[in-house]
């Protein structure tokens, strides 16, 4: 394991996913601030998830066949400084531009990295990936804390703090260069890259976990864009504190998936999966039922649940596709994720019509139908870092 190049990789994956954790958080703000209804509210995350998610398949097939590391330093620059114009622009049309630019950062940023994790972790994918994903959930978690933070400092237009990051980060990338692009190169003379096999009968069992993927997406849309909502107008929540709630959600997570990718091991990572995603729907019937400290406590539980999921679902994945590293963390993180913003456009629209309340009760149900669609995953339970 390059432990240097790992925890650079790392770094700018947290750096990068401030931006995503950070949006859904600004939402009721901007609703408040620029008179957004929650179909237009949810119609920015999903054009996030679009424009940061859906077209990272195409990055991924891109960066299977190319040199393509210069994306990686770009893409975290990109993506901050795209973010911080959302908090100077006043237009629905600008705003929603501004989302744009900071998804494509976002989509440029990952298969690349995933793949340079890959090479880094050496023997110890599991390992190394877990980490990267844990990278992933922190920068989640600490995206709502810093737009709380820089909003109650500077009020909207201190969003722009969140560029300084991106850019210092893509300069750290390029100091670190040389070592990460000499790194890459040792890989490629100790194990030559083979023709891309054909995909054959990879494309069923590919597609099962995709499908599993969008609805636990869904699942994650529906309580990260509409938590906040339902705390703000059924509980009289202060729209000020709703990213500590989020924080607390998305900060879980980082310790869910530090705690379960051994535990995965042990059990299997299909098993893991069904498991963690089925207990949500008894713990959103709970979050409805709770108030004050018991609020925060169910939604760590969630987060820890639910999050915690992610590292097993991209080695379970690189399982299926070993020699298009690229392509299958672009579709899972990517096409799946951003398929799983259009869900919460979709509850934007049931928001409107029929309350947010009904929302978290769609939402109480989703982790079920994933359970049941994860059964038919065709992968056996052998831990992956054992055939590693």
């Amino acid at each position: 394991m390059q432990l240097q190049s790992l925890l650079i990789l790392i770094f700018g994956h947290i750096v990068t996913d401030t931006s995503q954790g950070a949006l859904p958080a600004l939402l009721p703000l901007l609703k408040e601030i620029h008179g957004l209804s929650y179909a237009e509210a949810g119609a920015l995350l999903m054009t996030m998830n679009l424009t940061s998610s859906v077209i990272q398949p195409l990055f991924g097939f891109l960066t299977d066949r190319w040199n393509l590391r210069w994306l990686v330093p770009l893409g975290v620059a990109v993506s901050g400084v795209g973010f911080g114009l959302i908090g100077l622009l006043s237009g629905y049309v600008s705003i929603l531009a501004a989302v744009v630019l900071c998804g494509l950062g976002v989509a440029s940023f990952h298969p690349e990295s995933f793949k340079a994790v890959l090479n880094s972790a050496g023997s110890r994918k599991v390992v190394g990936v877990s980490w990267f994903m844990v990278g992933g959930n922190l920068g989640m978690a600490l995206g709502p804390a810093m737009v709380t933070a820089y909003c109650a400092w500077l009020g909207l237009p201190g969003i722009m703090l969140f560029a300084i990051p991106g850019v210092i980060t893509s300069l750290l990338f390029l100091a670190h260069w040389r070592s990460l692009a000499k790194r890459a190169e040792n890989l490629a003379v100790q194990a030559p890259s083979q023709a891309l096999q054909a995909i054959g009968n990879r494309v069923r069992p590919f597609a099962i976990l995709v499908a599993a993927v969008i609805l636990r997406s869904w699942i994650h849309a529906g309580i990260a864009t509409f938590v906040p909502f339902y705390y703000v107008s059924a509980l009289g929540g202060d729209p000020l504190t709703v990213g500590t709630l989020l924080s607390v959600f998305l900060g879980a997570g980082v310790v869910g998936t530090l705690l379960g990718a051994p535990l995965a091991e042990r059990i299997g990572p299909k098993r893991f999966f069904i498991i963690s995603v089925a207990l949500v729907t008894p713990l959103m019937v709970w979050l409805l039922n709770a108030q004050g400290a018991w609020l925060y406590i169910v939604m760590a539980l969630i987060g820890a649940l639910l999050l915690s999921t992610w590292s097993v679902i991209m080695v379970l994945g690189q399982q299926i596709m070993p020699d298009r590293a690229g392509t299958s963390s672009g579709l899972l993180v990517g096409f799946a994720l951003g398929t799983g913003g259009m869900g919460a456009a979709a509850l934007g629209v049931v928001a409107d019509h029929w309350g947010v309340v009904t929302v978290m009760h769609i939402t109480t149900l989703m982790p079920l139908a994933c359970a049941l669609a994860a059964c038919f995953i065709p992968v056996g339970q052998k831990s992956p870092a054992r055939s590693a």
